[in-house]
Order: structure tokens, then C-alpha cells, then sequence
């Protein structure tokens, strides 16, 4: 398979795919539909591959998160995910499991310790990319795959000064990526909305603005699609003083948003947590299965093992 994939982060897309230089692009859709399994679990990426012609690499869960059409309705999320396993859209799915991971962590770091010293060696190495990019500048060999980079021109129709994710190469020289020119137009467009959201985001944060920090949240795809402007202000005002002593920079912002909180009628928050949550195992019940317990403490990519449902 001869592949690329060119986007941002966590919103790259399969703009090329050939198998023997015979381009199979356009025959993804028709394959996923008739799929047994995929069919029930890809079921947002399948809707984003035939509404905007080229599929997400994103999970099927977490691109669900990026964009404002799949988990806008409490009632319809179901439709779009599976629970098969929590990579496929469990609402908060990725914070049980890491909560699972690093309670279990706590409990069993003791017999961790009574463990034989790992051995060090190329058979044991692992798949991400840093050590392989280490060895590519130090050494000279070369190291394929896509990188996170400014885009400086790589993707014509995105800003120079974002970060994009694209195929490229690494030696001694650095990184280097070829030309990829345009995105389609509508790839393009999803990307640049994330793109304006993180430019926000930065700036508030460098700046201490709270008023570009609101608008930030207001420009993301999915907090707009689901809470009005005034619910999007109390939302920043109460995050804003959960996580002060992290926030030096908007001293000024949290006495501000402390005085409306304890002063303005508040708007009522919804009951419930969440559509499809799941409660995080219990030390005893994570002792049940402490294999699967250990395996999942362990795991820097909580996702590579996706049974089938």
C-alpha cells in the first residue's frame, strides 16, 4: 500500500491510496459499508468519508469530538458509536480507562518493584516515534513516516504558521516533507477550523485575554454546537476558578468570574452524566482481571487492542 495522509493533527485524512499504483481512494466507502464489523463501529468516520469524500485517521469516537454534527443530541450519540470498546465514542471513555490505569498503577506499584529490571534492547523497542526520529539525526539512517511540523507551504490551503501532519523523512538534515500543495476543499475547511480554535486558544493563554479564551470556546465545533454563549461564558468563568493556581495569568479574569459566580443567577446545568458513560472500575474489581489490569497500567496507547464487538 502506498498511502498519504496530510491534515492536522488528530484530523489528517487519507487524500491517496494505491495498492500496485492501482488508486483505490474512491473505493473506501463502498468497502466499509459492507464491512460486518466496521459498519457498526466506524460508523462517524463512514458518514465523514462519504459526505466529504476521504477518511479520518481519528478514531471513531474522537473525530466524533472534533466536529459539530454527532454528539450534539443526548439522545441521538448512540447512533453514532459502538461500546463494543470505548475507542468507538463512549463519552469519557479515555479518561476511565487512564483513571483505571493509574489507580490500578497506585495499588500494584509495589509488586512492580519485586519485578526483574527490564533489559534494554532493538527486539524489545518500541513503536513510537521519538527514539527512531533520535536515531535518524544522529546516525544518518533513514526514518519514514508522518510528522507534526509548521507547515511552512507543505499544505497549500492551510496557514504557513500552523501545525500541520504530513508524510515526510528524517535524516541528519532534520525533517523533511515534500509538497503535498492543496487539500480538498472541504478537508481543508474542517481543518481550519480547529486551526482558528488552537490560534485563540494560544494567544489567550500567552496574553492572559479571557475575551479571546470565550471566543475560542465559542469557535470550537462541538461546544458551540451544544451550549449557547451565555451557558459558554459560566462554563469558562467556572473553569477558570476550578484551575486558578495553574492560571496566574488571568488573575484578573478569576476575580472577575468569582464576583458573577457568587452575585449573577446562575443558568441551570444539565443533570446527567453523560450519554453513554461508563463508571471506572473499583480496585476490587480491577483485581478480578489483574492481567488486563496490568496490561492497561502499562499501556502508553490505550487504544492498540480493539477486540471486536
Amino acid at each position: 500500500m502506498d498511502i498519504v495522509c496530510a491534515g492536522i493533527n488528530h484530523q489528517t485524512w487519507y487524500i491517496q491510496i494505491k495498492h500496485k499504483g492501482k488508486d483505490l481512494t474512491t473505493s473506501l466507502l463502498a468497502a466499509f459499508e459492507q464491512h460486518p464489523e466496521y459498519q457498526q463501529t466506524e460508523k462517524v468516520r463512514i458518514d465523514m468519508l462519504k459526505r466529504f469524500g476521504y477518511y479520518s485517521t481519528e478514531s471513531n469516537g474522537h473525530l466524533s469530538e472534533y466536529v459539530p454534527w454527532y454528539r450534539k443530541r443526548m439522545d441521538e450519540i448512540i447512533d453514532w458509536i459502538d461500546l463494543g470498546t470505548w475507542i468507538n465514542g463512549e463519552t469519557g471513555g479515555y479518561l476511565r480507562v487512564c483513571t483505571e490505569g493509574r489507580n490500578w498503577f497506585k495499588e500494584d506499584f509495589p509488586n512492580w518493584m519485586k519485578e526483574p529490571v527490564r533489559d534494554y534492547a532493538n527486539e524489545g523497542r518500541g513503536e513510537e516515534h521519538g527514539s527512531y526520529i533520535i536515531e535518524a539525526l544522529e546516525t544518518g539512517r533513514i526514518y519514514r513516516g508522518h510528522f507534526n511540523r509548521i507547515n511552512k507551504g507543505v499544505i497549500t490551503n492551510l496557514p504557513d504558521d500552523c501545525v500541520i501532519e504530513a508524510p515526510g523523512y528524517v535524516d541528519r538534515n532534520g525533517i523533511n516533507m515534500p509538497i503535498v500543495g492543496d487539500l480538498p476543499l472541504g478537508c481543508a475547511a474542517v481543518c481550519s477550523a480547529s486551526i482558528q480554535v488552537q490560534r485563540l486558544a494560544v494567544n489567550a493563554a500567552v496574553t492572559g485575554d479571557d475575551q479571546l479564551l470565550r471566543q475560542a470556546f465559542m469557535m470550537d465545533p462541538l461546544t458551540g454546537a451544544v451550549c449557547t454563549p451565555p451557558e459558554i461564558w459560566q462554563l469558562v468563568d467556572d473553569l477558570l476558578i476550578a484551575q486558578e493556581k495553574w492560571l496566574p495569568q488571568y488573575e484578573d479574569s478569576i476575580a472577575a468570574a468569582k464576583q458573577r459566580q457568587e452575585t449573577e443567577p446562575r443558568i441551570e446545568t444539565r443533570r446527567t452524566t453523560g450519554a453513554t458513560r461508563f463508571t471506572p472500575k473499583t480496585i476490587d474489581e480491577l483485581k478480578e482481571n489483574r492481567a488486563e489490569a496490568v496490561k492497561n497500567a502499562q499501556a502508553a496507547d490505550k487504544a492498540v487492542d480493539r477486540p471486536a464487538r
